[in-house]
This record gives C-alpha cells, structure tokens and sequence, in this order.
C-alpha cells in the first residue's frame, strides 16, 4: 500500500521509540508536575502538532535542505536551546499560583501551553532529521506516492506518539496532586521543572548532528 513495506516492523520500532526518554518526555512530565494535567496533555498535544509539521517537511523534502545545511541546523538547534532555557529561567523566576491540585488553567495559558509546546518541538532539528531518515527506511524507492507514504507513516507515528504523550501527561499529573497537598509544595515543583527545561536546552545546544 502506497509503496509501504514492513509496516508493522515500523509501528513496532515507533513505538519502541515513543518509550525511550527524550526532550519531549521530559516536558510533558515538567509541565505536568508544575502546572496540572491539563498543562501537560495540552502541551502534549502541542508537541505532536510538531510532529505533524515535521511530517509534512519532510515528505515535500525541507528537512532535507535542514540535513544539508550545518549552519541552518546549528542555527535551528541554538534557537531552539534558548527557547527552552527562557521557559526554564520563566518558571524558577515565577511562583506558582495554583490554589490546589483541581487549579485549572485558563483559555490563555492553555493556548501558551500548546505553543510553547509546538514551538519546543518544531526548534529542535534532530526531530527533523529523525522523520527523514526512519521513514524512507520503509518505503519502497520505486513508489510513485512517496508523499502519501511519508505522510501515512508520519500519521501512524503521530498517532503512538500522541496516545503515549497523553499518558504520560495524565500520570504525571496525578502524581501532582499527592505532591500540592502539601503547602509549598507547588513552588518547589515549578522550580525543579524550570531547572529540568534550562538543562534540556544547554543540552539540546551542546549536542552534535
């Protein structure tokens, strides 16, 4: 089908991949540990909306000017990192405000949440590259709709990718709430997730092709 083989082998490996630690896992969990579940699954949804861009850069083949270009991926990559680290340094700067473990986020900060998201996602070039080496992997050379199956593939990874964010999210925000009982609690929180952003992003910066 559109020049798709191994397809289950795919789903497997992607999978298998969603699993592994990775910048996006570590945000999810820090949003969700700092600001609810509801951060944390609307951030997760962010984060897959970059996903499916990246799905879309590669199947028409920009992320492979991205592959070609050292200074356009170092130039990515350090935007990128700094973006992290100002949502890290936003967070140890700002005190929790969150009246308990049922505070809700408002329209507002739930679209600052997806975006912010999205933008973690779309910044880092090693995403990028990801979608544009795994995929052609499963994709037959002599396919006539090698955009169609780079965009079924994408859609597949996505779709895994999103379920185990969502649940990542969830669990991380129930764990939250054992911990805000507890006065002070929320603030500390916020902090250690700001910490874990700002050394995702020098880490992010520090990291090679």
């Amino acid at each position: 089908m559109l020049g798709i083989h191994d397809y289950w082998l795919f789903v497997l490996t992607g999978v298998l991949l969603n699993l592994a630690p990775g910048q996006d896992t570590f945000y999810i969990v820090g949003r969700s540990l700092a600001q609810g579940t509801r951060a944390g699954i609307v951030s997760a949804l962010g984060i897959n909306a970059g996903s499916v861009v990246h799905t879309f850069a590669a199947a028409v083949g920009l992320s492979a000017i991205l592959a070609a270009s050292a200074s356009a991926f170092t130039t990515l990559k350090l935007i990128g990192a700094a973006y992290l680290v100002y949502l890290g340094v936003r967070m140890l700067a700002t005190r929790s405000s969150a009246s308990g473990p049922t505070a809700i986020l408002p329209a507002q900060s739930s679209w600052t949440a997806f975006h912010q998201g999205m933008l973690t996602n779309l910044l880092n070039p090693k995403v990028a590259l990801f979608f544009l080496a795994f995929m052609p992997q499963f994709i037959d050379v002599q396919s006539t709709t090698k955009v169609l199956a780079f965009l079924a593939l994408g859609a597949t990874f996505v779709f895994t990718g999103t379920t185990w964010c969502l649940i990542l999210a969830l669990a991380s925000g129930k764990m939250r709430e054992s911990f805000v009982r507890q006065p002070g609690r929320t603030a500390l929180i916020s902090r250690v997730a700001g910490g874990v952003f700002v050394l995702l992003g020098l880490r992010l910066a520090l990291s090679r092709p």
